[in-house]
């Protein structure tokens, strides 16, 4: 996966050969901003222009703008479900971030 980042937002791309355009999406919001480029130029002008109107909307709007998600996430369980999820993981041969990530990203998913 490919990714862009500006003033703390990431976008991820993608080329779509039949409009021969790079096709831009920032990720960890719930608004939705994409954006496009017939060049590389054009596309990180695009992708800065996208956050810039993005932040101005808000302000006009008076609410804060979402934060991206920084994919950091500290979280406070009793031992025995850490102990447990430990064991899981180790059962499952991964780390306790990589199934801890996986359990979150299913049930994430299926609540959306």
């Amino acid at each position: 996966m490919n990714y862009l980042y500006y003033k703390g937002y990431t976008a991820t791309f993608e080329y779509d050969s039949e409009d021969h355009l790079l096709i831009g999406r920032v990720q960890g919001l719930r608004d939705v901003i994409g954006f496009h480029g017939a060049t590389v130029a054009e596309f990180e002008a695009a992708f800065a222009a996208a956050i810039e109107s993005y932040l101005e909307n808000c302000a006009k709007l008076g609410h804060p703008p979402e934060k991206p998600a920084s994919g950091k996430l500290m979280l406070r369980v009793p031992p025995e479900v850490h102990c447990a999820a430990l064991s899981a993981a180790k059962t499952e041969g991964v780390s306790l971030n990589k199934w801890a990530a996986r359990v979150l990203e299913k049930a994430a998913l299926q609540s959306a």
